[in-house]
């Protein structure tokens, strides 16, 4: 049976020409979802847009950062942690009433391998603080290698650990990560994405002494019922 995808919500990554924004595009709208590529230069979204269309045989559109949030109902910022500040301020008014899924890392340039957390909590605790409340920050997809969801066979085994302080948005982070064919996790609140941050250079640090080609993480013991 076709899957029926007209009540799929739109979603728009930001700063999505890069490797994360990309595979995460490519993944989700395979599985129907509305995707919007956000860029400084649309021209450079429109031309990743129509390439990554092509792949998936899903329609996408390419536009400005802030025009996608505004046409977006999810948005997921994938910009480097040097344009992270810079690139809410630009799209802070656009973003209000949404869910924002950050896996923005604070990774130091110097030394990726070394955990490197900002003085005033994490990337998504910035975000949180930075935007209001009236968005709903989700940290989630810092331990996903963009490696596998560029590709075309089945993501590895690999968990995605979900924070953020409303239970209902994480929710829908959860499912969208399990519709791509991860398992996600509820982590707590947006103060526990120190955990997801902090683990991207542990694995990094992993991927390089042992030469493997995107190491993940898994959470052993069977699910019960949410608290």
């Amino acid at each position: 049976m076709q899957r029926d995808t007209t009540e799929l919500p739109t979603i728009a990554a930001i700063g999505g020409t890069g490797h994360l924004g990309q595979g995460l595009a490519y993944r989700l709208s395979k599985r129907g979802y509305p995707f919007i590529i956000g860029s400084r230069e649309p021209a450079k979204a429109r031309t990743c847009a129509a390439e990554l269309s092509r792949r998936s045989g899903r329609p996408m559109e390419g536009m400005t950062n802030v025009d996608a949030c505004r046409d977006a109902n999810i948005v997921i910022l994938t910009v480097p942690w040097k344009h992270h500040a810079s690139v809410l301020t630009t799209i802070r008014e656009a973003l209000q009433g949404k869910i924002l899924i950050d896996p923005t890392v604070p990774l130091d340039p110097s030394d990726v391998t070394r955990v490197h957390l900002p003085p005033r909590g994490t990337a998504a605790v910035q975000s949180q603080r930075f935007l209001g409340d009236r968005v709903r920050v989700v940290s989630a997809f810092q331990n996903v290698a963009a490696v596998h969801l560029m590709g075309d066979a089945p993501l590895p085994d690999c968990d995605v650990l979900v924070s953020g302080n409303s239970r209902a948005a994480r929710e829908i982070v959860v499912d969208l990560a399990t519709d791509i064919g991860l398992r996600a996790w509820h982590a707590g609140p947006i103060e526990n994405s120190a955990v997801a941050e902090s683990l991207t250079s542990t694995l990094l640090f992993i991927n390089r002494y042992y030469k493997i080609r995107g190491a993940g993480i898994r959470v052993i013991g069977k699910a019960g019922r949410p608290a």
